[in-house]
C-alpha cells in the first residue's frame, strides 16, 4: 500500500516557534503560515504589530511553495525576468517568502512569511524550515487504485447503457484519474469532480449535504467547496480517507450514487482486507463487485431471460435476493438454447450451485430478478 508523510501539528508548532523566534530577534513584524502539501492551512501565527494584509499573503506564499514544490521566490523571479504567463498559474502567488518543508525527500508541507521585505520574509521562513520537525505517515491513494475504482464504475455504467463521468480525487480533493466516455455530457466532468472533492475533504458521502439542504438546512449550501449532490463517496484505508470517487451524468442522481458505490468497491480490490458491500450496492445488481485473482463477486440483475452459458473454470454459487426465475442446468449447449437439461425454479432465499463445465440458461425471470453470485475458480 502506498503511504506518504505529512507534517503534523507538533511539527508545525516547532517550525512556527523557530520562525517567530528568528523574527522577534530582528524586530520583524510578520505573519507566518504553515500549510499541508495541498496548500491547506495548518497553523497561523501573527507577531505583535504585523500588518493585517499579511495574514492572507503568508498563506498564499506557503501554498505556492507546497503545491509547486519549490520556493515561491522562483516564481517571482520568472515574472520579474519577463515570463508574465507565470502570473496565470493556478494557485500561485509569485511572491518571495514561501519555502517547502521536506522530510525524507518528500514535501510534507510549507511555510510562508509576509510583512517585511521579500528577503527578510524568506529568511524567516528558511529559519523555520531548518529546524527538526515531526511528521506522520498516512495511507495514500495510488494511481493504480484510482484507476481500478474509476474503471469498476465505468464498466458497470457501460453494461447499463449509460455514459457518466467518473472522477477520482486524492485526500485533498485534487484530481487523480478521470473516466470520460465519448457520450458523456461535458458538464459532468466538473460535477463529478466536485462530488468527489466534497466526499474527500468532508470525509463523508456528498449525499449527506444534499439531504441536509433539502431536509430543512439550506445553509449547508454555504459550506466551503462543497457540492451538495449525491454521487460522491470517500475512499477509506485503515479508517483514513485517502481520496474519493464522484459520478455524474448517469440516468438519475440515484444511479450516480449506485455507480459511485460500485466504484468504491472496486477501489478495495486486492488490498488484502475484508471488503464491505452495503445492501444498496448488492440489491442494485447488475455488476461485478469484486474481481480478485481466484474469485469474483457479482451482484446480478435480470429483467428478461438470457443466453446459455458455460464456464469452463468457474463454479457459480448463486443466492436469490428478489424475484423468481426458471433456470435450466445440464444438457447439451447450443448457440441460443440448451437441449435437455433440468429445469429448476428459483425464489427469494434459494441457493443454487453450478459446477464448472455445466451449461445453464435462464429461460424465465421476473422483472426484476436480483441475485448474488460468488464465482470461484475451480
Amino acid at each position: 500500500m502506498r503511504t506518504r508523510k505529512l507534517i503534523d501539528n507538533t511539527g508545525a508548532d516547532a517550525v512556527v516557534d523557530a520562525a517567530v523566534a528568528y523574527a522577534n530577534e530582528r524586530g520583524n513584524r510578520v505573519v507566518i503560515a504553515i500549510v499541508d502539501p495541498a496548500g491547506e492551512l495548518i497553523e497561523l501565527r501573527r507577531t505583535e504589530g504585523a500588518q493585517i494584509a499579511s495574514s492572507r499573503v503568508a498563506v498564499d506564499k506557503a501554498r505556492t511553495a507546497a503545491i509547486f514544490v519549490r520556493p515561491s521566490r522562483e516564481l517571482e523571479e520568472q515574472v520579474s525576468g519577463g515570463r508574465l504567463g507565470a502570473l496565470a498559474l493556478r494557485g500561485a502567488a509569485a511572491l518571495t517568502g514561501g519555502i517547502p518543508l521536506v522530510a525524507d525527500g518528500q514535501v510534507v508541507g510549507a511555510i510562508g512569511t509576509s510583512g517585511e521585505t521579500p528577503d527578510e520574509d524568506e529568511a524567516i521562513s528558511l529559519a523555520g524550515a531548518a529546524v527538526p520537525f515531526s511528521t506522520v505517515e498516512v495511507p495514500a491513494l495510488s494511481y493504480e487504485r484510482a484507476r481500478e475504482a474509476a474503471e469498476a464504475a465505468g464498466a458497470e455504467a457501460t453494461t447499463r447503457g449509460v455514459a457518466p463521468v467518473v472522477a477520482i480525487v486524492d485526500a485533498e480533493g485534487e484530481l487523480v484519474y478521470l473516466w470520460r466516455p465519448d457520450a458523456a455530457q461535458v458538464a459532468s466532468v466538473g460535477v463529478a469532480t466536485d462530488k468527489a472533492r466534497t466526499a474527500a475533504i468532508y470525509r463523508r458521502p456528498s449525499r449527506d449535504f444534499e439531504q441536509q439542504a433539502s431536509g430543512g438546512r439550506p445553509s449547508a449550501l454555504h459550506l466551503a467547496r462543497a457540492a451538495p449532490l449525491q454521487g460522491g463517496m470517500p475512499i477509506v484505508e485503515n479508517d483514513y480517507v485517502i481520496g474519493a470517487i464522484g459520478v455524474s451524468g448517469a440516468s438519475s442522481a440515484d444511479e450516480d450514487q449506485e455507480l459511485a458505490e460500485i466504484g468504491l468497491a472496486g477501489a478495495s480490490k486486492g488490498n488484502g482486507k475484508a471488503t464491505f458491500f452495503p445492501r444498496s450496492v448488492v440489491e442494485a445488481g447488475g455488476g461485478i463487485l469484486l474481481d480478485a485473482k481466484r474469485y469474483k463477486l457479482d451482484a446480478g440483475l435480470r429483467e428478461a431471460p438470457g443466453a446459455p452459458e458455460l464456464h469452463e473454470s468457474d463454479v457459480d454459487v448463486m443466492h436469490v435476493i428478489e424475484g423468481t426465475a426458471t433456470i435450466v442446468t445440464g444438457g447439451e449447449l447450443h448457440e441460443s438454447s440448451i437441449a435437455g437439461g433440468t429445469e429448476q425454479q428459483l425464489a427469494e432465499g434459494d441457493v443454487l450451485t453450478i459446477p464448472s463445465g455445466v451449461p445453464h440458461q435462464f429461460i424465465d425471470v421476473s422483472d426484476p430478478f436480483r441475485y448474488f453470485v460468488v464465482k470461484v475458480e475451480a
